[in-house]
């Protein structure tokens, strides 16, 4: 006698194995600085490992970020002064715009 269930055994194999891996999506940190002129890298920092975009017209996007917690800091030239930012949260999969970031003289 044919079990009813065996079909359905072996629908549910690559159904668990679909949803034993998960996927993890690349995140971004974007925005511009102003006045454009005033700096040229700005950096995305996280435990050891740092990632470094200059600048095109004022603007920046660090792509290909992990989820975490990240320190901003935008390289600033003279006269002005770098700029920090701890605490930066970033999900999977997320684009996060930091907005206008004004530096200081």
């Amino acid at each position: 006698m044919k079990s009813k269930f065996a079909p359905l055994s072996l629908l549910l194999i690559p159904v668990v194995a679909f949803f034993s891996f998960s996927v993890k999506f690349a995140s971004v940190i974007k925005g511009t600085i102003s006045p454009a002129e005033s700096a040229v890298y700005v950096w995305a920092i996280i435990g050891n490992d740092s990632t470094k975009v200059a600048l095109v017209q004022g603007a920046f996007q660090l792509n290909d970020l992990k989820a975490g917690t990240y320190k901003i800091v935008v390289e600033a030239t003279a006269p002005y002064k770098d700029f920090v930012k701890e605490g930066v949260v970033i999900k999977d999969g997320e684009v996060l715009d930091l907005g206008n970031i004004t530096l200081s003289k």
